[in-house]
């Protein structure tokens, strides 16, 4: 926990400046002196890097958005001028589209060190939620970003997201129709998600500052999944220690970053969306990037339209409820044998629901992902309370600074 600012300016300047606005007190407080769990690992990077890639993709953004044409005419050329006549555009234009893989490939795997490790237990129910609501504006703000180019990719996976809404009683179609801006995917359309997806950024900007915000007054949670006893013994500054453990894995993140960028820009694309949108002519298999192909499995795992709406949302609804559906009092999974078995066959669930999502919907493919879906949602409202009851954790070490030393003594007998 941050707790009150101990910054003190050297300069007179200073000194008046923060005692109308403790900017620098706000920092110092919250970057250096905060203290840190001693025993983080690597795998609690991932929040300086989805704070940089949110960065990136903001910065990016606003460049492009001064060169692209919101307009059905010329929608598609203008991404072609902005890859052609604009200097550095074809830089702009590979780093944004793969920056929104990277993003998600450090979301997911942020979500799943908190999963494994019980983030969401009490005192952090709040700051687990703002995660489930960040995610929910990037898959907005993706699946929006995703139409802009307008190829036929674009156009054809629109029509589909959107008529997805058609599937709710009563109001399906007024909704609809107020996602089209008419009755039909077209230049209304466009406009409306051009202008949502130039905001989105913004307001994923303020959630994550309250995402930091609710981080610092419950204090992280670590590998062992204990409270820290002694700030003394059981934490360290995060400057120097966590940031440069954090420089270390964002300049590792952005060589692979790079490699995408620089090698394979289209690798995680689809050739179809280097086509003009054409509304006669339908691809014939129609995908969502891949960072949806978990949940679109889902839905088209299920014959019943509106069931497979309410599936799919239903999925990602799930998470939010986490820290009071998992009823063990252990927090950390390091110490629950039997939790780890079924986390990683969730994790494999997930890989497999993604590589299904990618696959025509018929024979074998339906059946496996009816199956992973159900496995899907028995994890969430099933294994974790009833494993919580039922489970013999092992019981985690008294404090953080008896972890870090029981591991330190271990290596060394090693």
């Amino acid at each position: 926990m941050s707790g009150p600012s101990t910054y003190v300016p050297t300069s007179a300047l200073g000194r008046w400046f923060e005692s109308r606005l403790p900017v620098m007190g706000l920092v110092h407080s919250s970057f250096v002196a905060y203290p840190t769990p001693r025993n983080l690992n690597y795998w609690w990077t991932f929040g300086a890097i989805l704070s940089f890639m949110l960065g990136a993709q903001i910065v990016t953004g606003i460049v492009l958005a001064m060169h692209y044409t919101p307009h059905v005419d010329y929608a598609f050329n203008s991404v072609e001028h902005i890859m052609r006549d604009v200097n550095w555009g074809w830089f702009l234009r590979y780093a944004h589209a793969n920056g929104a893989s990277m993003f998600f490939v450090a979301v997911y795997i942020h979500m799943l060190r908190g999963l494994y490790y019980g983030s969401y237990k009490a005192p952090r129910e709040v700051l687990w939620i703002l995660g489930v609501i960040i995610y929910l504006l990037m898959m907005a703000t993706g699946f929006m970003g995703y139409v802009l180019p307008w190829g036929q990719m674009s156009f054809w996976g629109a029509k589909v997201i959107t008529n997805l809404f058609s599937a709710i009683p009563l109001v399906g179609g007024a909704i609809t129709t107020w996602l089209w801006g008419g009755f039909a995917v077209d230049n209304p359309t466009l406009n409306r998600f051009f202008s949502l997806h130039y905001l989105l950024p913004f307001m994923i900007a303020g959630v994550v500052v309250l995402h930091i915000w609710a981080l610092h007054v419950v204090g992280q949670n670590n590998p062992d999944g204990i409270d820290v006893k002694n700030v003394e013994k059981d934490t360290l500054a995060f400057t120097p220690y966590a940031t440069i453990k954090d420089s270390f894995a964002v300049s590792v993140f952005l060589i692979v970053f790079a490699w995408f960028i620089f090698y394979t820009p289209n690798y995680l694309g689809e050739p179809d969306n280097y086509i003009m949108a054409n509304p006669l002519v339908t691809p014939p298999h129609i995908v969502p990037e891949w960072y949806y192909l978990p949940f679109y499995a889902i839905l088209r795992a299920i014959p019943n339209k509106l069931l497979g709406v309410c599936a799919l949302f239903g999925a990602i609804i799930v998470l939010a409820f986490l820290p009071w559906l998992d009823t063990s009092r252990v927090r950390s999974g390091k110490y629950r044998p039997v939790f780890k078995v079924f986390f990683w066959a969730f994790v494999l669930c997930c890989l497999g629901l993604g590589y299904l999502g990618a696959q025509p919907p018929e024979g074998g493919f339906t059946i496996a992902a009816q199956i992973l879906a159900v496995y899907y949602f028995a994890f969430f409202l099933i294994i974790l309370p009833v494993l919580g009851i039922v489970e013999t954790a092992k019981t985690p070490p008294a404090s953080i600074a008896d972890a870090v030393l029981a591991k330190s003594a271990a290596g060394a007998n090693h």
